[in-house]
């Protein structure tokens, strides 16, 4: 397990005995039950799941799991299984904003408080968990138009039903509107977020330009990993900087090898912990409007507005309470920072680099 899991565990455990951090005390015996729509994806087992986990049950309550496989209707299926598991509340990884709405209707007919996980439910009594996703797009650009100003842009999307897809594109926007010099070439959504069709999108686009594309923005790290295989079967892997999100151990990796420009991390021990403790702060009563995110995240992941719940207007136009995260980038000149964190090890982060060239892994 790693070193950041240690102190999760222990910053919890001391939040649950001092009584502070927004009501961690008043979880025993709370049932905490987690929808996730695809546990398969590495982020949700190494880090969201233990953190969510580690804060309900220093606060003296249970967590229950589905995961529906990347099937919105399973999901379906799964919530209600989970309701009548006796769950106190509810925190669903939506698969499909817009399908998962019965679910979250029967959830509150019934009571219990629903956390919108990482993605947007456009529900007024699910409470929204996630970071600033428009800011991931909007650095994820920023670090690319610092890097090329002009030519062949690619942007992969996320999956078309995710409202995160949107709020990264979002981001990106106002950036690339800059630099009239940049004409986007390629771009569409991937549906499922799809490593191997983020591979099979990028053929055709490089197919399709004769190879001449200057950048690529890729909305997360598992299909920028398709991304760089493409421009790596033509020649122009570490020649085309690529931007992805997430943090994952292989573009971390590429980050260091310089196949990869930049990946956004977003601590997900800390969204875990948010949750985690949110939810036992909604089980045992509390308001939406009253809802506090834990007093002692770190700095880089803390939310810019303060541990407070804030007002969050959704795209169909519905107030919401949120906590919102920070998203950091991660480039060759702070790698330390996952490093040193626990995030992935050295020898991971840091496989077939050449010694001298980075100073994270020297």
């Amino acid at each position: 397990m790693k070193r950041h899991v240690f102190a999760l565990l222990a910053a919890v455990a001391v939040i649950a005995g001092c009584g502070g951090g927004g009501g961690a005390d008043s979880g025993d015996g709370v049932v905490v039950g987690i929808s996730w729509n695809n546990y398969a994806q590495p982020r949700w087992a190494k880090a969201d799941g233990p953190a969510i986990i580690a804060a309900v049950e220093a606060a003296g309550g249970t967590v229950i799991e589905t995961d529906a496989n990347d099937s919105a209707e399973q999901q379906l299926t799964d919530v209600d299984s989970l309701i009548a598991q006796g769950a106190d509340a509810l925190i669903i990884l939506a698969k499909d904003a817009a399908a998962i709405l019965p679910a979250v209707e029967r959830a509150t007919a019934e009571g219990i408080p629903v956390i919108g996980y990482d993605r947007l439910i456009e529900d007024v009594n699910a409470f929204y968990i996630t970071f600033d996703n428009v800011a991931v797009g909007r650095i994820e650009a920023e670090v690319i138009t610092g890097l090329v100003s002009e030519g062949n842009y690619a942007i992969v999307k996320g999956h078309s039903a995710d409202p995160n897809a949107t709020f990264l594109r979002d981001g990106m926007t106002p950036v690339l509107e800059q630099f009239p010099g940049v004409t986007v070439v390629c771009e569409d959504f991937n549906d499922n977020w799809d490593t191997n069709n983020a591979r099979n999108m990028m053929d055709a686009c490089l197919a399709a330009n004769s190879n001449d594309l200057q950048a690529v923005i890729s909305e997360n790290d598992s299909m920028a990993t398709g991304v760089v295989a493409a421009l790596d079967a033509v020649g122009l892997a570490g020649t085309v900087p690529v931007a992805g999100q997430d943090g994952d151990a292989p573009a971390l990796n590429r980050v260091a090898l310089g196949t990869q420009s930049v990946s956004v991390w977003k601590d997900a021990f800390g969204l875990g912990q948010t949750a985690g403790e949110v939810a036992v702060q909604l089980a045992g009563g509390a308001e939406l409007a009253d809802i506090t995110a834990p007093a002692d995240l770190a700095d880089h992941v803390a939310p810019a507005a303060g541990v407070n719940a804030q007002v969050f207007t959704t795209p169909g136009g519905l107030d919401v309470y949120s906590i919102i995260l920070t998203p950091v980038p991660i480039t060759r000149d702070n790698l330390n920072l996952v490093i040193d964190l626990g995030w992935e090890p050295k020898d991971v982060v840091c496989a077939g680099v050449e010694p001298g060239t980075v100073a994270a892994c020297d």
